[in-house]
């Protein structure tokens, strides 16, 4: 059993929605586990002017093989505590996907 497993996902037309902790300004980037009961993602940008948001988009991206369009930030843009809405996506496969990348 993998941290993962106890992520909460909604699942709703088409997109999957699961919780996001941000740690800007770090020394890597990457997806680092969990935090409570959300993904804990590194980013080395500042959280100024949207740069670390733009920052966790693109390492989530990449980590779930998604195009950075399929990924929106859909509260939390002013905060550490985000949601991160991903379309085109099951539970099942975000699960998945994740927890190969953080293992990886």
């Amino acid at each position: 059993m993998s941290d993962f497993d106890a992520l909460k996902i909604t699942e709703r037309e088409g997109a999957v929605r699961f919780a996001v902790r941000v740690q800007p300004r770090s020394s890597r980037t990457g997806i680092d586990g969990m935090r409570g009961d959300a993904v804990r993602v590194r980013v080395a940008a500042p959280p100024v002017d949207g740069a670390a948001n733009e920052a966790v988009i693109e390492v989530l991206a990449e980590s779930l093989g998604v195009p950075k369009r399929s990924i929106e930030i859909v509260s939390g843009a002013t905060s550490r505590n985000k949601v991160v809405q991903v379309s085109g996506m099951s539970a099942e496969q975000l699960r998945s996907r994740i927890s190969r990348e953080a293992s990886g």
